[in-house]
């Protein structure tokens, strides 16, 4: 599917404060996401890339890590520092990694 291999981290060894771009789409997001996290979906990854921290390493999230690697793709292409979390918001969830809903209702990956 990719013509370049994308770097990946697993979800589990994310560090607690770092910088997180989810690519989700609006009701992905509104269902659960991680707090302080950045969203920006792939759609318009593009046209916001002036939103994007300048330095350090950039996460990027999506459901279950396909739109996100092609961002990461992307990303690592303009001379970002970016990974991919493999396995996305699914194994975010699995690890026990903490999620909020915009609704202030129980946190889910839709």
């Amino acid at each position: 599917m990719f013509q370049a291999s994308v770097p990946t981290v697993d979800a589990a060894s994310v560090p607690a404060d770092a910088a997180l771009l989810d690519v989700r789409e609006q009701d992905e997001w509104d269902a659960g996401h991680v707090e302080g996290a950045l969203h920006i979906p792939i759609g318009e990854v593009v046209e916001r890339m002036g939103e994007l921290p300048e330095d350090g390493r950039l996460y990027v999230l999506c459901r279950v890590g396909g739109r996100s690697a092609q961002v990461v793709q992307y990303l690592v292409a303009q001379g970002r520092d970016a990974v991919n979390v493999d396995g996305g918001m699914y194994a975010w969830e699995a690890a026990g990694r903490p999620m909020a809903s915009s609704d202030g209702s129980p946190a889910h990956v839709l």
